[in-house]
């Protein structure tokens, strides 16, 4: 039989067939209403009513103070009444930015989320436990290493004042931060030796590791980048902002009135040589990017999300590229790639994805670094890339005019163009490389180098190579760098550093005169060879060198081969690498 539209059965005949005496009795008892069953759904109703009216109070409570006020308003430390806070944080920005908020959906790591990355300085709540919990290995969090960086940082600070308030000899200075750093970071890198702290994401997502000091174009640089990306939703960022933020005073408030900051040597004019004249003169507290970025209707939902992981820094605690680009990499939470770049810089349209696809091009992928110095921009001139040929990292040098002469990285020549894939080349440069995740694995970055600004980027070339990882220049330029000449004079780390000393008379050329010997012995120099440095009293700088040495995949022999560096006396000589110039296929 079949359903006519009335509800009625038919026989396929079409007629209609009524149901039998049974049948009629079976269907009446059906319409009767038993009482109990009624009587049951009643109280069923009831207890769901008072139910809803429980989670409407509930709610009602949690997002407001109980007089129709949002918690929004609530200072942090009534919403966390265990915060070690004591009431000096700006208010929180609603329930949603909370530290504590969990989303079932979300890796353990972002559990408890870090706070908005407004206001600065914000503490994590019960930092004491998560730091417990990184350390520990069972539950690591963002929360908890940043929590870790922050304790380091606020007990190097105490350091400096101390230091800068008495002469010290240069070992004193230098005694005081690896001690510290040997207490304070030393026990969450040994814990996490030779393995990934966070699971890595096959999502294609891309972490974005910025150092930024005192950076006037760091809202630019992350307008430009979510602005050109295919996929702004999968790109996350972990800036370390060194900032002169204002006067410190000694309870940790900050005093922004005035002009409490210094500049760079600006150019005033010229000497009866015709040479610069320059200036230092002083300067209101530095713009935060952050806070501008952050600030954007455009750009916030990013900083709500928790794409935007900051690690703020007083300029005093600005200790040069090297350490910056360490902390960063430790604002990682298991995104597929990673990106090194420097804090002034723009971008080409889908830079993201085109990375991406470069990289899976590489013969070796996936152990494949494409690194590059891009081309400049100047101010003014617009911001999306103009995608042009890449060149290639085929040449080094020493200078015998750096303050201490170190291998130099250094460009050759540029794709010809429709070139199948990308060639390899045996440099990477610090101010940019793409690799995927597991990079940080094997080459983790090193805490230990103070001071230092060149030397980075030929001791990640060695240590990548060793460690299995061939490096590519990638054929198309997707981003800008404003290369920045003295005569600009913009702030750098080391003037920091030599105010922060002028008492004992020790400046970063000096200090990092000695530190720089743990990257001339992993280069190889002759004069770094570490029995010879301990016994002239220098043996510190090289704590914990076995977990930040030469990868074990292929020997410092060969890779000295493939670069075209000889050691000389007191000095390693580069030669001309044929095979990357031509871009011989290895």
């Amino acid at each position: 039989m079949q359903r006519n539209t009335s509800g009625k059965y038919q026989s396929e005949a079409g007629g209609s067939e009524p149901p039998s005496a049974s049948r009629r009795k079976r269907l009446a008892s059906r319409r009767r209403v038993n009482p109990s069953v009624g009587m049951e759904a009643i109280v069923i109703l009831f207890l769901c009513a008072v139910s809803l009216l429980m989670a409407g109070s509930l709610w009602w409570q949690l997002t407001t103070d109980g007089k129709g006020t949002s918690n929004s308003n609530l200072p942090l430390m009534d919403v966390y009444p265990d915060s070690p806070q004591s009431g000096n944080i700006s208010p929180i920005r609603g329930l949603k930015n909370l530290a504590t908020v969990e989303s079932s959906h979300e890796p353990r790591q972002f559990s408890p989320r870090l706070p908005f990355p407004l206001p600065i300085f914000s503490k994590i709540p019960n930092a004491k436990h998560l730091i417990e919990e990184t350390q520990s290995g069972s539950h690591p969090t963002i929360a908890g290493i940043t929590a870790i960086l922050q304790t380091f940082l606020s007990a190097l600070h105490d350091k400096n004042i101390e230091l800068s308030s008495r002469r010290n000899s240069k070992q004193d200075i230098i005694n005081a931060f690896f001690n510290l750093a040997s207490v304070h970071i030393g026990p969450f890198e040994a814990a996490y030796r030779g393995k990934s702290i966070f699971p890595i994401r096959e999502d294609g997502s891309i972490f974005m590791s910025l150092a930024a000091y005192r950076e006037h174009l760091l809202y630019d640089t992350l307008k430009n980048a979510f602005d050109q990306a295919l996929h702004p939703e999968k790109l996350f960022v972990g800036a370390v902002v060194q900032n002169c933020f204002g006067k410190v005073k000694p309870d940790g408030t900050i005093d922004t009135s005035g002009k409490p900051c210094r500049t760079g040597a600006q150019v005033v004019g010229k000497n009866a040589q015709g040479r610069d004249m320059t200036k230092v003169s002083d300067a209101p507290p530095d713009k935060n990017g952050i806070e501008s970025f952050c600030n954007d209707e455009k750009f916030k939902k990013y900083c709500e999300s928790g794409q935007i992981r900051v690690l703020y820094v007083h300029e005093t605690e600005s200790l040069g590229p090297a350490v910056a680009r360490y902390y960063a990499s430790k604002l990682w939470g298991g995104e597929t790639f990673f990106v090194q770049t420097d804090s002034h810089l723009q971008f080409a349209v889908h830079w993201d994805d085109k990375y991406i696809k470069e990289a899976k091009t590489a013969k070796s992928y996936p152990k494949v670094v494409l690194s590059a110095y891009p081309p400049g921009f100047s101010e003014g001139n617009g911001n999306t890339v103009v995608e042009s040929s890449g060149a290639r990292l085929c040449s080094c040098e020493t200078r015998s005019d750096d303050p201490n002469p170190i291998i130099r990285i250094n460009t050759g020549s540029n794709y010809r163009g429709g070139e199948e894939f990308p060639a390899q080349i045996p440099f990477i440069a610090a101010g940019f490389f793409f690799a995927r995740a597991e990079f940080l694995v094997d080459v983790p970055f090193d805490p230990y180098l103070p001071w230092c600004f060149m030397g980075e980027e030929i001791a990640l070339s060695m240590r990548a190579w060793t460690a299995g990882w061939d490096i590519y220049a990638p054929r198309k330029n997707l981003i800008a760098h404003q290369y920045r000449p003295g005569r600009m004079g913009l702030p750098k780390f080391w003037g920091s550093v030599n105010r922060l000393h002028r008492i004992s008379g020790f400046g970063n050329n000096k200090l990092s005169f000695t530190v720089i010997i743990r990257i001339m012995n992993l280069a190889g120099y002759p004069q770094a060879e570490r029995a010879k440095v301990e016994r002239e009293g220098n043996g510190l700088v090289f704590k914990d060198m076995e977990m930040y040495g030469l990868g074990k995949e292929r020997s410092f022999e060969d890779y000295m081969k493939l670069a075209g560096i000889s050691v000389g006396n007191d000095r390693l000589v580069c030669k001309r690498i044929k095979w990357c110039g031509q871009m011989t296929v290895l």
